[in-house]
């Protein structure tokens, strides 16, 4: 059967997994990238949705799902915003990192050691589905995105955050991020994995899913911190939509 796992990308992760949490370890760039995140996803949700701006837990009522959640990062927040949700990581040790810190925070989250496909297989269905760094490191990509669009609800949203695949991107995304400033332990990415906002957006269009947002995100050196940006060529997210029947 065709699987969107990759042995290789899940060995490389569990290697990392005691250090999610850690930040100043070696996911210490997720944990600056997050803000400019999660920022996003709310925003978003509570327009698409029609939620209230100010209320504590906004989200409380939505189902969510992220997928290839890693050890939490974005479940927590999510489930603090009100969100049921559901975190699948096709790696073992993370779900067991992730299971635990919840647990330490008090946070009810649903973690699961499985892969999208096998979500879709059994009908699983969500009315977010975030899908953050993780489609450069699947063995499928079309399988993946398949699989990704039909978790998503009539009228629900995906998230899909990843870096292009252009020469800017290789030059400082790999070479720069992991060779000269070791930001990213060697051979995280591989360019020729790397995925193009357009590729993303033709596939999803063929599995019922329309792009309605897309946004660059940048470092600004100066203020040490990502923001959104109108340049796409390294960093990005695409917002898509599964229109209602």
């Amino acid at each position: 059967m065709s699987t969107t796992i990759s042995p290789d990308e899940i060995e490389k992760f569990h290697d990392m997994a005691a250090q999610w949490w850690d930040p100043n370890g070696k996911f210490k760039p997720l944990h600056k990238f997050n803000p400019v995140r999660l920022g996003y996803i709310r925003e978003k949700v509570i327009a698409h949705f029609g939620l209230s701006e100010t209320a504590l837990r906004p989200f409380e009522g939505l189902r969510l799902l992220d997928i290839g959640c890693g050890g939490g990062l974005l479940c927590e927040p999510m489930a603090r915003l009100g969100a049921d949700v559901v975190g699948a990581d096709a790696g073992e040790k993370n779900i067991g990192i992730a299971s635990l810190h919840a647990e330490q925070s008090g946070l009810e989250i649903d973690y699961r050691a499985t892969t999208s496909e096998a979500l879709a297989a059994v009908g699983e269905q969500f009315d977010v589905v975030l899908n953050m760094e993780v489609i450069e490191h699947v063995a499928d990509v079309p399988l993946y995105l398949e699989s990704c669009c039909s978790l998503v609800k009539p009228g629900g949203l995906m998230f899909v955050a990843s870096i292009n695949r252009t020469a800017r991107a290789y030059a400082l995304a790999i070479v720069g991020a992991e060779r000269v400033l070791r930001w990213l332990p060697k051979g995280t990415h591989q360019y020729e994995k790397l995925v193009t906002p357009e590729e993303i957006t033709s596939i999803a269009a063929r599995h019922g899913m329309r792009a309605i947002d897309k946004t660059g995100v940048s470092f600004n050196p100066l203020k040490n911190q990502w923001g959104k940006s109108p340049d796409m060529a390294v960093n990005y997210m695409v917002l898509l939509e599964k229109p209602r029947d």
